[in-house]
């Protein structure tokens, strides 16, 4: 039947066997199995026919058509739930397709169903939100900027006409000053748009140690005030900072003080504790105060002198100098030095109040 035997230590051993006793074109599957009889190891083997897995066609058939047919319907499920958890993807799309520079207003639906895309959508429009804001920020000032220098170089021409439709009644050297002052102005609002320029960015800039009485005292140095200056201006209190922009800083203080002041300005510079126990001033901090006798600021609009191009009235209109740009810049300056700039309370006038990180360096 077959001479195959199971390797050791196998005691059984299937094979399947063709021909031989079985007849030509005849197959069985021979089972070897090795017993122990009578002290000696034996051999028996035994047969059964092969049997091939008979199945009908038609239940073949059936079973690839079923087969086709569930997939199509997952496939189809699929699809469809897809393109329903997919379709607020598309709205909010669509709708950030339509939305360009003159019509931020618009936002994006939002899910009813709390989930990822409920919070995508708030997100984009929070950003929506604050692209307007920004947007909205850069066209009043685009305005403001183009009003103010319009109004140098409006002066300017009317100045040049006039002195050409009259020339025999000109005096040039009058017609030379009055242009000079505009070109002045022009020049003094082109400078300081540049420097609102580079603060934006955040343009960086050298810092070393500086000693803020002494940085002051330079400052009125180089200028001629129209009232009394008082300065107390202690050594020793130390800043780290940008010498210009510092300077800047001061000089837009002293600007304001006096061209507001009645007869007198007040400059103190002094060192003081950590304000509430802010972070920023661990170290302590560095302390300047101006205070002039003018009519001050109301409380109510002591914020808004610190928005740019603004002014309050007649006190501070455009005839009393300056382009609404200095206050602003100050207190840009002062925030990217790690310090505040604000205006506090006091019996008559205004009351600067400039705070800056106190630095040990000598």
């Amino acid at each position: 039947m077959a001479s195959f035997r199971p390797d050791a230590p196998q005691r059984r051993a299937v094979r399947e066997v063709c021909g031989g006793v079985f007849g030509p074109g005849h197959c069985r599957v021979v089972v070897a199995q090795r017993v122990y009889h009578d002290g000696r190891d034996w051999t028996v083997y035994s047969a059964a026919p092969v049997r091939a897995f008979d199945v009908p066609p038609g239940l073949v058939a059936g079973l690839v058509a079923g087969s086709v047919l569930v997939t199509a319907a997952v496939a189809y499920g699929a699809r469809r739930s897809v393109r329903r958890a997919l379709r607020p993807v598309k709205a909010i799309r669509d709708e950030l397709d339509e939305i360009n520079t003159s019509e931020f207003g618009r936002r994006v639906p939002v899910p009813a169903d709390r989930g990822e895309l409920h919070a995508l959508a708030q997100s984009i429009n929070f950003t929506l939100d604050r692209l307007e804001e920004t947007f909205e920020q850069q066209r009043r000032f685009t305005s403001d900027a183009s009003h103010e220098l319009r109004s140098p170089i409006t002066a300017i021409r009317a100045q040049v006409e006039d002195a050409l439709l009259a020339p025999e009644d000109t005096d040039v050297r009058e017609i030379g000053e009055a242009v000079l002052r505009s070109l002045d102005r022009l020049q003094a609002i082109a400078a300081d748009l540049l420097t609102l320029t580079r603060l934006d960015v955040g343009a960086p800039c050298e810092r070393e140690p500086l000693d803020l009485g002494r940085l002051v005292a330079d400052e009125l140095g180089h200028r001629r005030a129209v009232h009394k200056m008082v300065p107390r201006l202690p050594p020793g209190v130390t800043v780290r900072g940008d010498r210009i922009r510092l300077g800047r800083l001061i000089t837009s203080l002293l600007d304001n003080a006096d061209r507001h002041a009645a007869s007198s300005v007040s400059l103190e510079v002094r060192r003081d504790e950590s304000p509430n126990g802010d972070p920023r001033f661990l170290s302590g901090t560095a302390v300047l105060e101006v205070l002039d006798d003018g009519t001050g600021i109301p409380g109510d609009q002591r914020e808004r002198v610190f928005q740019r191009f603004t002014r309050l009235d007649a006190a501070r209109s455009r005839g009393a100098g300056g382009a609404g740009l200095g206050l602003p810049i100050a207190r840009q300056i002062a925030e990217s030095h790690g310090g505040t700039l604000t205006i506090i309370d006091s019996p008559r006038g205004a009351r600067f109040l400039l705070r800056l990180p106190l630095s040990r360096e000598l």
